[in-house]
């Protein structure tokens, strides 16, 4: 009898050693949680830089629609960069629906290349985004720097370069709206105490491409 009423309350020790170690751990998590920055889309960009005048290319999207990649027209176009086999670039599709609704000023352009035309478009059918300009471009990928996917690059209403980088995830996607919201360059130099002035973001559009033209 003494011995069983000795195993319970060795049980009971346990018990309540074991909630006391599971709180303190909870308490580390939640401190861990605090303290984790926001990620942000990457930037790894060696041609393009934010506060550039966009390159402005004209393509054509599968529907027979001309128009030009970059060109704003006094709103705003985020182009996104995908491929029908990648499938990080899959899941933020729904995202990019989301996005579009929200977002009345901005015009999204999803830009492929690579693969055929007939594989192009069954991945517009299968994954429903016939509400989107999708173009195939090899030119346009090359111009804005882009190497690997998903890519995203937000331009402004003036025609300059908002926001970029490699976009793995909603939060990625959606920080490149919040970094021009918030006049930096991206989320990590926010984060880092560096920022882009409302000057350098905002200047004379008509002078960046005068420059690049010398």
């Amino acid at each position: 009898m003494e011995l069983l009423t000795g195993a319970v309350v060795v049980l009971w020790v346990l018990v309540v050693v074991l909630g006391v170690v599971v709180f303190a751990l909870a308490r580390q998590i939640g401190v861990l949680y605090e303290r984790v920055a926001p990620a942000g889309a990457l930037m790894i960009n060696q041609q393009l830089k934010v506060g550039d005048a966009a390159p402005q290319i004209g393509v054509e999207t599968l529907n027979g629609l001309e128009i030009t990649a970059g060109d704003v027209a006094g709103r705003g176009q985020l182009l996104f960069f995908l491929a029908p086999d990648c499938p990080i670039c899959k899941s933020l599709l729904p995202v990019l629906k989301t996005l579009q609704r929200a977002e009345k000023d901005i015009e999204v352009l999803l830009v492929s290349d690579g693969g055929t035309l007939e594989e192009h478009q069954a991945f517009v059918n299968d994954e429903d985004l016939h509400q989107f300009n999708y173009a195939i471009s090899e030119i346009v990928g090359r111009s804005y720097g882009v190497g690997k996917l998903p890519y995203g690059v937000l331009i402004n209403e003036r025609g300059l370069v908002a926001s970029l980088g490699i976009v793995n995830s909603r939060e990625h996607l959606e920080s490149l709206f919040e970094a021009e919201r918030m006049g930096v360059a991206s989320i990590q130099e926010y984060l880092g105490g560096g920022s882009v002035s409302g000057d350098e973001l905002h200047y004379n559009a008509a002078e960046e491409p005068a420059e690049k033209a010398k």
